[in-house]
């Protein structure tokens, strides 16, 4: 097992990462390769940092959901990280690129629940429940990040480090899963007019609702439920690509209004 000490090591390492903006080693020679439970206690412990410097959860994020990001990452299962407030940047012209380290950027469907999914077993989290607990879904960009020098990252580093979360952006115009069945989309992402990235709602775990079933077990086996009113970002349709301060990103999802967003100096 991990030490106490050894996680409060990899804590202190990866928030002077973020404050300085200069990367890190890997934690994995703190936590090792294999230690989930000390990965995740390190996820918390970044976490309660910023929630005690005034930000506050609004959802979760859903990580390496697609075979392409698993491609790039290396690793080969999903993991999750939490959404806060002070990362959503949905509402800046230009985004400004003050806070971020090594970005990447990925397309992908957002859900915000109307209901808590909270049962009393987990075989009542199934995938007829989540979609009934959805309000809407959005059209959504991640800007993925990581703390860790030169993405050298195995999946426990991904997962201490938030789930290698960054800045996010969300439309502004949902639609009801009467109205759209997100393993169908289709998505393109284009950087200044040229396509970086393709995909599609079945290479998120096979279904977007799959994702979002898939985190809804590992909440309620974590004693942190998805709320209602959370937001959910269910994972990248494609593989994650770079950009540069300046660049105009655009996300063509089918069903959704176009998402273009640009990045400031």
């Amino acid at each position: 097992m991990t030490s106490p000490d050894a996680i409060a090591a990899a804590v202190d390492r990866l928030a002077a990462a973020q404050e300085s903006r200069v990367p890190c080693a890997a934690v994995r020679d703190l936590i090792g390769t294999d230690d989930l439970p000390a990965a995740y206690a390190v996820q918390q412990g970044l976490v309660r940092r910023r929630l005690a410097a005034g930000a506050t959860v609004v959802g979760r994020k859903i990580g390496a959901t697609s075979e392409a990001v698993q491609n790039q990452l290396g690793v080969d299962q999903p993991d999750f990280g939490y959404l806060l407030d002070d990362m959503d940047v949905s509402a800046d012209h230009p985004i400004s690129m003050g806070t971020l380290v090594q970005p990447r950027v990925e397309a992908e469907v957002a859900f915000v629940l109307g209901a808590d999914i909270d049962p009393a077993t987990e075989e009542e989290i199934t995938l007829a429940a989540v979609r009934a607990a959805v309000e809407v879904a959005l059209p959504a960009l991640e800007i993925v990040d990581s703390r860790i020098e030169g993405w050298d990252i195995g999946f426990t580093d991904t997962v201490a480090d938030n789930a290698s979360s960054g800045l996010y952006v969300v439309g502004r115009e949902g639609l009801r899963l009467d109205e759209l069945e997100p393993r169908e989309v289709e998505m393109s992402l284009t950087i200044n007019g040229e396509e970086r990235s393709a995909g599609n709602g079945a290479a998120c775990l096979g279904d977007p609702l799959e994702a979002l079933r898939w985190l809804a077990v590992q909440a309620w086996r974590f004693g942190d439920p998805l709320r209602a009113g959370h937001l959910v970002l269910s994972g990248a349709l494609g593989p994650f690509v770079p950009f540069a301060p300046g660049d105009k990103v655009e996300a063509a999802i089918s069903g959704f209004a176009p998402l273009v967003v640009e990045f400031g100096p």
